[in-house]
């Protein structure tokens, strides 16, 4: 019969723990929450528990997806070891919400963090330029989401760009990938006009990433205008909350960015038709006021041709009558002295040669 080997403390420790570290490196463990608590504002400890064990686990604050509670479900990876002063833990590698009760819940704590800071505040949101020229585009280049969306802004709309930047948009690296995607754009020499992000639908689960702190304070720290599209109607994520616009799929995405070809051609046509009637009806009108006018005036000068006929002939006649010719003629005369029209009859006295004119000639007196 061999003989059992006998340990050192110590030496128990080592050979445990490599051990371990050979046949189990890492290892995922999901059970629910509890003992969760925060020390230095730098380390987490707490345990994963089911009906009948519980497990000791110690991380970082930086491991943590959100705000958690007890009683939250968890999948949480790590490295198992003995500590020599504290006993059996696992020290956490990452750390994953399990379950949609625990994943909603994790939401609304992390929302409610996140409101306090003004991250969601409407004054915050940034109008996005339509068209854009050039479209940065976060998503799997091997998605439904990315073809219907390049699908539906070929089929509206032309002369853009769209730079791809493929990430993952679930599991355990996506997070990463998006903040490196959102980083990549917003340092590029030639900046987009806008930042999309988009997936198509899925379980709570898939669509985790985008209730991420650190993807929603990626999204809102954009100095390019965001717009996020999750293909699931019922919830709506941090991350487009966060966003400067939200749309309900990838293809609503895409309608909210561009205009529609055919539509605005048509639009423009139906401008140029009201716009060339409302010309033609106002030569129109232009032409009955000048036809009136003419017809206005021809009157007026009439009218004051008449007037200066009438004027005229009564100026003739006021001369006529004041004639001396015609003054004559009915009967009066002019008298002279010394070839000076005699006005009074003490300008003449007795023994005076005078001339006198009548209408038919003069002579002398």
């Amino acid at each position: 019969m061999s003989r059992v080997p006998v340990f050192g403390v110590s030496d128990f420790v080592a050979v445990f723990n490599q051990t371990v570290a050979y046949a189990y490196p890492s290892v995922v463990i999901e059970g629910e929450l509890s003992s969760f608590r925060v020390s230095k504002n730098r380390w987490v400890y707490f345990d994963l528990k089911d009906e009948d064990a519980n497990v000791r686990f110690f991380g970082s604050v930086y491991n943590l997806p959100g705000p958690l509670e007890d009683g939250m479900m968890l999948r949480v990876v790590g490295s198992p070891q003995l500590h020599p002063k504290f006993g059996f833990s696992i020290t956490v590698q990452s750390i994953q919400l399990a379950g949609e009760g625990t994943i909603k819940k994790a939401a609304k704590l992390l929302q409610a963090k996140l409101s306090k800071e003004g991250l969601f505040e409407q004054a915050r949101k940034r109008m996005l330029p339509y068209p854009p020229k050039f479209i940065g585009l976060i998503t799997s280049a091997e998605s439904a989401a990315y073809a219907d969306f390049v699908k539906v802004i070929g089929s509206r709309w032309s002369g853009l760009e769209i730079g791809l930047y493929d990430v993952q948009v679930q599991g355990e690296d996506a997070p990463t990938q998006i903040i490196a995607a959102l980083e990549y754009f917003n340092s590029h020499a030639q900046a987009p006009d806008v930042l999309v992000i988009t997936r198509g639908g899925g379980s709570s689960e898939d669509l985790q990433v985008f209730n991420t702190e650190s993807v929603t304070r990626a999204v809102a720290g954009s100095r390019i205008p965001t717009l996020v599209a999750i293909g699931h109607e019922i919830d709506v994520s941090l991350a487009e909350m966060a966003a400067d616009m939200r749309a309900s799929t990838p293809s609503n995405a895409a309608e909210l960015l561009v205009p529609d070809r055919q539509r605005e051609l048509a639009e423009l046509h139906d401008v140029s038709q009201r716009m060339s009637d409302s010309v033609q009806r106002a030569i129109a009108r232009a032409r009955e006021k000048l036809s009136a006018f003419d017809g206005q005036s021809r009157d007026y000068i009439n009218l004051v041709i008449r007037r200066q006929r009438i004027q005229l002939e009564s100026t003739r006649k006021l001369l006529s009558f004041i004639n001396p010719s015609t003054v004559l003629k009915r009967g009066y005369a002019l008298v002279y002295k010394d070839g000076t029209l005699v006005r009074s009859k003490t300008a003449t006295k007795r023994g005076d040669q005078i001339q006198i004119r009548v209408a038919d000639g003069q002579f002398g007196a």
